[in-house]
């Protein structure tokens, strides 16, 4: 799906009758279900339930989203039970379902559709399922809390300069480390440092989605202090090293076959 920048304001009012799983590839936007909005960009998409009445603004200008809508018997089979919906609907996007979501889109241009893509979409689903049931039911939030935490994940999404420590980050935003590192983990179900880390993998998917192969320069651009470093945290999260992930996204060659 890609969304026009022209689409500033708050859309009317449309209650949809499908499960769908919507993640963002590029650009954010914002969401309105059950009183409540939530910002959505790569790192957090959205599980949509049918009977919710939702409504969409793009103040960020345009975006583009994947969005897989489940047939009921298969949403039934993934979530466990019929009519099973989320604790909540915003979806955190953890490396591991960025590099699902990264497959799903290596394998529709492949044109197997009948069995690589639709394995990697059966992956995907089951992968958001998972994080959407790890994610208690959230506590009532004031909107000055959410404030802060979409404009600390803004400056950390746009790198911003002073999201390069925690502290000077705090400083920027206008409140203490203390509070911000207690209402980011409370927001967001992950500690501010790990959101932080899945943002630089986030851009190291990006590098080697588009054949980087300067694994030190990588390394030096995204704040790693190391090449090694660089590694260890990228097999730590996804199971793969750097050089195998490249291979993972580039188009597959016949018969190859891919090492952790």
């Amino acid at each position: 799906m890609r969304c026009r920048s022209d689409h500033r304001d708050w859309t009317s009012p449309e209650e949809r009758d499908d499960h769908r799983i919507v993640l963002v590839r590029s650009g954010r936007f914002r969401r309105w279900v059950d009183g409540v909005d939530v910002d959505l960009d790569p790192t957090v998409g959205y599980v949509g339930v049918p009977k919710q009445e939702e409504r969409f603004a793009h103040p960020a200008g345009g975006d583009v989203c994947t969005s897989v809508r489940v047939a009921p018997e298969l949403w039934a089979d993934a979530a466990g039970e019929p009519g099973r919906g989320p604790a909540c609907s915003a979806l955190y996007v953890d490396a591991a379902l960025d590099l699902a979501h990264r497959r799903c889109l290596s394998a529709a241009e492949d044109g197997d559709v009948d069995y690589a893509l639709a394995e990697q979409v059966l992956t995907l689903i089951r992968c958001a399922v998972d994080r959407m049931a790890a994610r208690p039911r959230p506590v009532e939030s004031a909107p000055d809390d959410r404030r802060l935490v979409a404009a600390a994940r803004e400056a950390i999404t746009t790198g911003d300069a002073a999201s390069g420590a925690l502290l000077s980050l705090a400083q920027s935003i206008g409140v203490s480390p203390f509070r911000l590192s207690r209402v980011f983990s409370r927001e967001m179900g992950v500690s501010i440092t790990r959101y932080r880390n899945r943002v630089r993998l986030g851009s190291v998917l990006d590098r080697l989605e588009a054949g980087e192969v300067g694994l030190a320069v990588l390394a030096v651009d995204l704040g790693f202090a190391d090449q090694a470093h660089l590694s260890r945290t990228v097999r730590k999260e996804l199971g793969y090293t750097p050089t195998a992930l490249r291979r993972l996204l580039a188009p597959a060659a016949p018969g190859e076959t891919l090492t952790r």
